[in-house]
């Protein structure tokens, strides 16, 4: 039987394989991107999502799926979103191996969090490939922009933030952390879907018709980044309750006003007005995108500066 050590071995080589896969297939989703904007037949009117600006007035941004070109695009698209998911694939069996190398659920440093994450985003977006077929083709579009932020959190988690496998150090020696921790990484991971897509939503708006109509589909950006937010922040709910019962557990308090524990809230904070702006018909559109971004910063400077910067009962970054 493989002992702790080589399987450590294995999960950093499967770990470094499904990265070099997701670049490959961020290369072929932007020869996808580029080979759409090729074939895209030139409109003078362009009929789309509806955006709106500060006084609610409503402009189009990209034509509708049927008007998408078929053939080389689509097929070189399907070939991406298959080397995608054969990656999650890998990336699923590097966090396995590493959960058998240490007996241990594997997220207790910034390595296993920051893996962790990347991989719920990925198998999010293919479940919403998945599930919004009569929007996939639109979605497709998407996949470069999911990638990138996923390679480049890898390839820092693999390189300055990387930890070797070891057992839980006492503070983390909890069942709490199978709990409170896969809550919030599997909100954070959805999060970052949302706000690719509402930044995507925001360029589309911003930039030329030429530029948004090449962009996915804006009704179905806005409708991503909402529908993702729903079902992440009730997530991202129940990892702050359940992170407070652990602190009272471990310290004594429910609430400490932590730095983590702090931007956590600032963040639910943020995600809750986003969702109640979106639910709002005069918030519709850009502002509400730029309510999602800000959530997200919230959500990076949380992960990053709190973790690594800010000194408190959080810093477990491992470095």
């Amino acid at each position: 039987m493989p002992t702790s050590s080589v399987l450590a071995s294995y999960s950093d080589l499967a770990y470094g394989t499904a990265l070099v896969l997701y670049l490959l297939a961020m290369a072929l989703h932007s020869i996808a991107f580029a080979a759409y904007a090729a074939a895209r037949v030139p409109r003078t009117a362009l009929a789309g999502a509806p955006t709106a600006g500060g006084d609610g007035s409503v402009a189009t941004l990209a034509a509708p799926d049927s008007t998408l070109p078929r053939g080389k695009p689509e097929r070189i698209g399907r070939s991406a979103v298959a080397l995608t998911g054969l990656a999650a694939l890998v990336h699923a069996g590097s966090l396995a191996l590493r959960g058998a190398a240490i007996g241990r659920v594997p997220w207790a440093n910034m390595y296993e969090f920051i893996s962790a994450i990347c991989f719920v985003a990925v198998a999010g977006w293919l479940v919403v490939l998945y599930r919004q077929r009569d929007a996939a083709a639109s979605l497709q579009r998407l996949g470069g922009f999911v990638l990138l932020p996923v390679v480049v959190l890898m390839f820092l988690g693999g390189t300055v933030l990387y930890a070797r496998a070891e057992p839980l150090i006492p503070a983390l020696n909890s069942y709490w952390i199978t709990i409170h921790v896969s809550a919030a990484i599997t909100a954070t991971g959805i999060l970052l879907v949302s706000g690719v897509a509402s930044v995507l939503y925001l360029v589309g708006a911003s930039a030329g018709s030429r530029i948004s109509a090449r962009l996915p589909d804006a009704t179905a950006l806005d409708r991503l980044a909402y529908r993702t937010t729903v079902i992440a922040l009730p997530i991202w709910t129940f990892a702050i309750i359940t992170g407070a019962i652990w602190a009272e557990a471990a310290w004594g308090r429910y609430w400490g006003w932590d730095p983590k524990e702090t931007c956590a809230l600032v963040a639910w904070v943020v995600y809750a007005g986003y969702l109640h702006a979106r639910a709002t018909a005069g918030w519709r559109g850009r502002w509400s995108a730029w309510i999602n971004v800000a959530g997200f910063g919230v959500m990076l400077f949380n992960l990053f500066f709190v973790n690594i910067v800010i000194a408190g009962f959080h810093s477990y970054a491992g470095l």
